[in-house]
């Protein structure tokens, strides 16, 4: 795998300390996009560099996850939200209520929707604002 290749995965799977070291060392010039990923050695970094371009977020990264809130014994919202906090609060502005649970999905979560599959990373790129309602699961019991 070259450089270049392990950069925009870093971006599509939002590995935002591995891009910003990758980002640094482009711009020191220790290594190239055309370069094999094991020329990579994070040793060359200056590590403080990297610290404020992470903190200055010069890369644009808007981390988002998705959380599972129990509404009652079989109903369940799934929320995009920046973080546990942000999801538990729109939940309650959203519904009045507090959620008996909230539990953090992994993005590449598939689900099916229709006749095709489909994973909540992708389905993220269907909403223009976060928070926001990815959808409901009713279990049956």
């Amino acid at each position: 795998m070259i450089v270049k290749d392990l950069y925009m995965d870093c971006f599509y799977y939002e590995e935002t300390s591995l891009a910003y070291y990758i980002h640094h060392l482009l711009a020191k010039q220790k290594i190239s996009l055309n370069d094999d990923i094991s020329k990579i050695d994070l040793k060359q970094a200056d590590h403080q560099k990297v610290k404020e371009l992470f903190q200055n977020n010069i890369l644009g990264f808007h981390k988002v996850n998705i959380y599972s809130m129990k509404m009652n014994q079989k109903d369940f919202v799934f929320i995009f939200a920046a973080s546990q906090q942000e999801a538990v609060q729109f939940y309650i502005k959203t519904f009045h209520q507090n959620p008996l649970n909230c539990h953090e999905y992994s993005l590449d979560l598939q689900l099916d929707r229709g006749n095709d599959v489909i994973s909540f990373r992708d389905m993220r790129k269907e909403f223009e604002s976060i928070p926001a309602i990815a959808g409901y699961f009713k279990r049956v019991r």
